[in-house]
This record gives C-alpha cells, sequence and structure tokens, in this order.
C-alpha cells in the first residue's frame, strides 16, 4: 500500500504544472526608477510639435513612424531608454493615472488612446499630461527613497 502510495505521489509530482494565470492589472503601481524620469523626457522629444502629433492612435507603433500618439511616443522612447517594453511599466502605468486624474468620468476604454484622440484633447494638454507625469514620478521617486519607520 504504502509502494502504491509512493508511486501515485512522484506521478502527481511528475505531472508539468500549469503556469499561473496572467492578469493585466489595469491600476498595478510597479516602482518607478530615474529610467521612468528618462523615459517621460524622451517621450516629450519624441512628440515635440503639433506636426508630429497623431491623433488616430490605435496603440500599433511601427518603429519606422514619423507621427506618434502620446501611447506611441511612451513606447518609443520605453524601448530607447530600457531597450524594451512592457504594457504596464512604471511610466505607461503612470500616465494612466495622470489621466485618471485630469480627465475623470470619460469612460475611457484605453485611457491614453482614448485621451490621445479625444477631439477636446489639445497638442497643449498633451504637453501638459507629459509634466504631470514627470513631476508625478519624480514625486514618488522621492517617496521611494524616504526610509520609512
Amino acid at each position: 500500500m504504502a509502494a502504491l502510495m509512493l508511486a501515485g505521489s512522484i506521478a502527481i509530482q511528475a505531472q508539468p504544472q500549469a503556469a499561473p494565470p496572467v492578469v493585466d492589472d489595469s491600476q498595478v503601481r510597479p516602482l518607478v526608477t530615474q529610467a521612468d524620469v528618462r523615459i517621460v523626457q524622451r517621450a516629450r522629444e519624441v512628440l515635440n510639435s503639433p506636426d508630429k502629433w497623431n491623433r488616430a492612435d490605435n496603440r500599433v507603433c511601427p518603429p519606422d513612424a514619423r507621427t506618434f500618439s502620446m501611447y506611441c511616443a511612451l513606447e518609443k522612447a520605453t524601448i530607447e531608454v530600457t531597450g524594451s517594453f512592457k504594457h504596464r511599466g512604471a511610466a505607461m502605468q503612470e500616465s494612466r493615472f495622470v489621466i485618471d486624474g485630469i480627465a475623470p468620468n470619460r469612460g475611457y476604454h484605453h485611457r491614453l488612446m482614448d485621451y490621445n484622440n479625444d477631439p477636446t484633447t489639445t497638442f497643449a494638454d498633451v504637453q501638459r499630461v507629459f509634466q504631470l507625469l514627470q513631476d508625478r514620478i519624480a514625486k514618488r521617486l522621492a517617496d521611494q527613497s524616504q526610509p520609512t519607520e
């Protein structure tokens, strides 16, 4: 009987384990780093004039694009600064929270894309988002470095 239980236990352990489900948490708050400040600065450079603004964002960001939505400017900047892109990275997430703060109750499904494409959004509004985003990340960075008691 003991041998049978041992064999069953070994068989169960040998079965491949299912990977944990991937959760796309729209409220996740990754720690920020100095790289996130550089990402925002670079995104502002990428999208530094109305002529470079793509007002019809679809969150597809071709590497050879000449115009950029807010989402694509942040994606491009993230890749340039870090070498890779994460949809829920700190700079991307904080930009969503900035939009939540300045455009509440708009029912945006994709906050960055929908704010970018909103006919009431101006280029000055886009630049304001980048400034608020940079300030927000700098504040979080300072708060993270404070010792906890």
